[in-house]
């Protein structure tokens, strides 16, 4: 296959259901261990800045500073679960275990294993996402339970695009190390510069312009006006900013993906 035909538009199939299916059920065994290790970081930031530093600091937005947080702790949480699957067990299933091969010598092509690997990593980012809300809800923190529950579709849409996002590096990745390079370089400045833990506004000019292209402020800026009772701004243009970092990265994805393993 050449170049060209390796970035040729996604083929989308439901074909690509047995095998997220495979990934639910191998999954299932060790569900337990997983969902603790996906939400204790998020949950353990969330609740020692929220009520450690908001012990010490005014209201934020005109919100206490746990409500401010626990708004971006839903993104940071979504972000990172759909990550660390699609990165690490999907670069496990592709290289290491090569259950893709075994996979590609039932009646599937890479595109249906590629769509099953960006649909899996957004189920499982959609737990974490419900979970932190479920700490939202069981604190309080909400200011109107029908709008945070406008949450749940963003929260799809955010695994859904880092998702994406991780696949490239997947297809590109030699090894496990190489992740390394993604999480200093891509994942940890969007955690400083997106909103998470402080106003963007307080940041210098040229970070907040930067801060703008970054899916996860999108993200961000979406969610936390529903967490605190009110409707987002902008909700067309940052919907349509998340579905073209999650459009391009999944192409990107299936175009290096293709190149790896079928040339």
């Amino acid at each position: 296959m050449n170049n060209r035909h390796n970035f040729a538009a996604p083929r989308l199939s439901l074909r690509f259901i047995p095998v997220w299916r495979r990934n639910f059920l191998v999954w299932k065994k060790l569900a337990g261990s997983s969902i603790l290790g996906n939400l204790a970081d998020p949950m353990l930031y969330m609740l020692g800045f929220g009520y450690g530093l908001g012990s010490l600091m005014p209201q934020v937005g005109g919100a206490s500073y746990i409500t401010f947080l626990a708004a971006g702790t839903v993104c940071y949480s979504t972000m990172n679960s759909a990550t660390f699957e699609v990165l690490y067990s999907g670069f496990s299933r592709m290289h290491v275990q090569k259950t893709w091969d075994a996979i590609l010598n039932a009646p599937l092509n890479l595109d249906d294993v590629m769509l099953a690997e960006l649909t899996w990593g957004a189920s499982k980012s959609l737990l974490s996402g419900i979970a932190i809300l479920a700490v939202i809800w069981a604190l309080g923190l909400q200011a109107s339970w029908l709008l945070s529950l406008w949450v749940l579709p963003v929260v799809i849409l955010i695994g859904l695009t880092f998702s994406a996002m991780g696949l490239v590096m997947t297809a590109l990745s030699p090894s496990y190390d190489f992740f390394m390079y993604y999480f200093t370089l891509v994942i940890t400045p969007m955690v400083l510069l997106c909103g998470v833990f402080y106003p963007v506004d307080r940041l210098p000019d040229f970070l907040q312009i930067a801060s703008a292209f970054l899916p996860l402020s999108h993200a961000i800026d979406l969610v936390r006006p529903l967490i605190l009772g009110n409707m987002p701004a902008h909700i067309a243009g940052h919907v349509a900013a998340l579905l073209a970092w999650g459009g391009v990265s999944y192409w990107l994805a299936v175009g290096f993906t293709r190149r790896r393993l079928l040339t």
